[in-house]
């Protein structure tokens, strides 16, 4: 990867809608749609399809520094298993030593918030919009997701003005649930988080989701929040003792709706299920269907189970095939490499085995992978390739040895003799983002 030098701390400077920059020569950057505090947010266009995107710069230096490494994976992994028609979807992750870019599909009718700030929603309206958002949340507790910051601001529309989930920055997986069954990071905005994680005594993810669900539902109806206060330990204790007022307008049945999805008591409080066979709710719901092929994050072909590479892996990765920092194997005997190829898989196989048969190194080929062995068993070097992108592999080459006495013949049949009649098949950026 090219590294990107002049990192700009100015959004503004970085790009306008009147001097577009270019990103790896496949996303030309147009707009800058906002920005916080380790993100920027772009409208761009697919250079080769002309496919509008909305890019998610993030600088690393910024990551790193905050402690939130952790995070950004597990935000590029939630996303890259998510398939629904009402959660945004993640086309791909690039990467450079200062930035890694999240290519997103582009909701051109912008935030919920946004619409909400110019009145309240007819009641019909408000449903509509809360059925889509809770197959989208029924959908993603299905995969152990649990998005943690639902508000109107992480709620976007598209052209056909349908709603899209977004920005799961701060969502947790089952993986990180306690030996108790429960979440203990606390985390939410101040008006959407439930009273529960006030507490501080661990929470269940799926319920504190239904939660700011609620509130989000309130604020369709009512225009304003339902627990606000200009002192936020006051606000905090209204949270804690659910009080509020649903406006005089709201409809019997979408209050009780309202009074159970803002139930303090998180064990009483209505599931996703009772929601989907609520009166209120059910008027007109047509629950979405999903293709099985959407349900998992593995392509199948034939008896091959071919897994796409969590993307944040590029981060790290530098032009070349010195990648550093990629393995942390303790078994000194294994060594490891990674590049990026735009070739297909096929085709790097191929090619690799055509280099070896050259210098006399017998090669066992199978799928997406091919074992290198010295004549005299001196060596061994086992390629795999993985999906990354649509357009992109990453070939992970590891390097073995029998005995400590292997390690100066298989090192140099390796670096002196294959390795360098391969380096074209290593992916080389068109072009460094000018101007950061």
């Amino acid at each position: 990867m090219a590294q990107i030098e002049n990192e700009s701390e100015d959004a503004e400077s970085e790009t306008s809608s009147s001097s577009e920059v270019n990103l790896f020569g496949k996303y030309e950057l147009g707009k800058l749609l906002g920005y916080g505090a380790f993100a920027k947010v772009y409208h761009a266009r697919n250079v080769r399809t002309g496919l509008s995107v909305a890019i998610k710069a993030v600088s690393r230096q910024k990551v790193l520094k905050g402690g939130f490494v952790a995070n950004i994976k597990r935000e590029i992994a939630i996303m890259h298993r998510m398939h629904h028609p009402h959660i945004v979807k993640l086309h791909e992750v690039l990467a450079t030593k200062t930035k890694i870019y999240f290519v997103m599909e582009f909701a051109k009718g912008g935030e919920l918030f946004g619409k909400i700030a110019r009145g309240r929603f007819s009641e019909d309206l408000s449903r509509r919009y809360f059925q889509q958002l809770i197959s989208a949340v029924g959908y993603c507790h299905s995969q152990g997701v649990f998005h943690r910051d639902l508000k109107p601001e992480n709620l976007l529309l598209d052209e056909n003005w349908d709603l899209k989930v977004s920005d799961f920055g701060l969502s947790a997986v089952t993986d990180q649930v306690r030996p108790d069954g429960l979440l203990h990071t606390l985390c939410g905005t101040p008006a959407y988080v439930a009273p529960e994680i006030l507490s501080k005594k661990g929470y269940d993810g799926a319920k504190v989701d239904i939660w700011s669900c609620g509130v989000i539902l309130y604020v369709l109806n009512a225009g304003y929040l339902p627990f606000n206060d200009p002192n936020l330990m006051v606000m905090y204790r209204r949270i804690y003792k659910g009080e509020f007022r649903c406006p005089k307008w709201t409809s019997p049945d979408l209050r009780r709706l309202i009074m159970r999805l803002l139930d303090t008591n998180p064990e009483t409080r209505i599931t996703v299920d009772e929601i989907v066979g609520d009166p209120w709710f059910s008027k007109g719901y047509k629950d979405v269907r999903l293709r099985d092929e959407d349900m998992d994050g593995f392509d199948l072909k034939d008896d091959k189970c071919v897994k796409h590479l969590n993307a944040f892996d590029l981060i790290s990765l530098s032009s070349g095939f010195d990648l550093s920092g990629l393995f942390s194997d303790s078994d000194i005997s294994v060594r490891g490499e990674r590049f990026v190829s735009g070739e297909t898989p096929e085709r790097i196989i191929e090619r690799i085995g055509e280099v070896a048969e050259t210098e006399n190194v017998m090669v066992t080929k199978k799928d997406w992978g091919a074992k290198l062995e010295g004549q005299n068993g001196n060596f061994m070097v086992v390629i795999k390739v993985h999906r990354l992108t649509d357009s992109l592999v990453v070939v992970e080459v590891r390097k073995s040895r029998k005995r400590e006495s292997d390690v100066g013949a298989g090192q140099q049949i390796w670096e002196d003799k294959l390795r360098p009649q391969l380096v074209d098949l290593v992916y080389q950026p068109q072009a460094p983002v000018p101007g950061e």
